[in-house]
């Protein structure tokens, strides 16, 4: 019987080092072309700064709409923000939208105007003149009535990060979170990064750190007077902006020293002085000045509130080449002023602020700096300068500042701010 020839097989089993190779680029190939897909649907994304102009209706203009440190100012601008923000969430824009903040109100004619600034996220796929249109639409969409005042929207423009850095600079009290309409950075540790205090001055002698000083102007500095009982001449001083001492950003001359009148160096009662500087600072993202309180701003104990100098670590250390911060708390006067504690020597021109078991407090080297507390719209005010106090960080021995708010019509007399 015929039977066939067997043909050999012509296919062969594959190498397994072969297919795991072959399988690992598919998969490595397919993951690639994945997260290029997800970055640019999802995560290719720029941020885009607007300005707007906004009328309001039904407020008449006041001295009060010139300073943020008033709460005539600082309610209207949350509400506008927040009549902002909730018709951006309510749009098709909720997920592009994040944070709108009031820059200035200020008086047109007869009207008073918000100046806005307004943060967007979109991908780079997204036409910037059909986006702009969109915002125009919501916003003309927006309800122009609240229960006390009204809004009608009068332009709008785009303008780049650094515009935004312009605008924000030109206000005080504002730290790199606010001028990115971001959140803020949650500080931790004792070094501040550069722009964290950015009114923070080194007040310096000889071209060595003596004192620090808040910028209040781009012409005039805050400090303590007791900083100049020996060191009078002013163009022996220099102010050095920036967080390192022994390189800063600006360097700048001193030309005239106003030590308060009825500063008496025995009881510390009015330990103030106003340094005028040669020239105007140039304001710049990391400096810029902290705004002043009104007369009349509450300071509640047990809030918190920031000093920051480059006073030493312990008390009769050295002074820090470095900035550093330190949080404290309010302390009443009263509690302050207890036998164990200052015993009546705390007058009320003054301030204390400390942590009850001690050991966070301003030290030696750190006399004329702020003691500054963020408002409700992420704004900083002064409320305090260095003093003086017994030692450095004992329990019930807290930290003893000039009070700023008794202060402020004197700083109007003399600085003109």
């Amino acid at each position: 019987m015929y039977r066939p020839a067997r043909v050999a097989s012509a296919s062969r089993s594959l190498n397994p080092y072969v297919v795991f190779f072959v399988v690992v680029a598919v998969v490595a190939i397919l993951a690639v072309i994945i997260g290029l897909l997800v970055y640019f649907l999802a995560f290719d994304q720029k941020s885009s700064f607007y300005q707007s102009r906004i009328q309001i209706l039904g407020v008449q203009y006041s001295d009060e709409f010139s300073s943020p440190a008033t709460e005539k100012y600082r309610s209207l601008s949350e509400n506008i923000e927040s009549m902002i923000t909730r018709t951006f969430k309510e749009s098709d824009l909720k997920n592009q939208f994040i944070k709108a903040h009031v820059i200035k109100l200020r008086q047109s004619g007869n009207d008073l105007i918000a100046d806005i600034v307004m943060k967007f996220t979109f991908t780079r796929r997204n036409n910037e003149a059909s986006m702009k249109r969109r915002i125009e639409s919501i916003l003309h969409q927006m309800p122009n009535t609240s229960e006390d005042f009204g809004i009608t929207p009068i332009q709008l423009i785009t303008i780049t990060g650094q515009d935004t850095v312009q605008l924000f600079t030109q206000e005080c009290g504002v730290r790199s979170g606010l001028i990115t309409l971001s959140e803020e950075r949650i500080m931790g540790g004792n070094k501040a990064e550069e722009g964290d205090w950015p009114w923070q001055v080194s007040l310096q002698w000889s071209n060595s750190h003596r004192c620090g000083g808040a910028l209040i102007s781009s012409r005039w500095i805050l400090s303590a007077a007791h900083c100049f009982r020996s060191y009078s001449e002013p163009r022996q001083w220099i102010a050095t902006f920036g967080t390192s001492t022994t390189s800063p950003q600006q360097r700048v001359g001193v030309t005239r020293i106003l030590i308060h009148d009825n500063y008496n160096p025995e009881t510390h009662e009015n330990d103030i002085a106003l340094v005028r500087l040669d020239r105007e600072v140039t304001y710049t993202r990391y400096i810029h000045r902290v705004c002043l309180p009104e007369a009349n701003q509450a300071i509640s104990p047990g809030s918190t509130a920031y000093v920051t100098g480059w006073g030493s670590r312990s008390y009769s250390g050295s002074t820090v080449p470095e900035l550093e911060q330190a949080q404290v708390n309010i302390i009443s006067n009263n509690i302050c002023n207890a036998p164990a504690g200052y015993n009546g020597a705390v007058l009320p021109g003054m301030l204390c602020a400390g942590v009850p078991q001690g050991g966070v407090d301003a030290c030696q080297g750190d006399s004329g700096g702020p003691l500054v507390q963020e408002d409700s719209r992420q704004h900083w005010f002064i409320v305090g300068i260095v003093s003086w106090g017994y030692q450095c960080g004992l329990p019930d021995k807290p930290g003893v500042y000039t009070r700023v708010t008794a202060y402020r019509d004197w700083i109007t007399q003399r600085a003109g701010i």
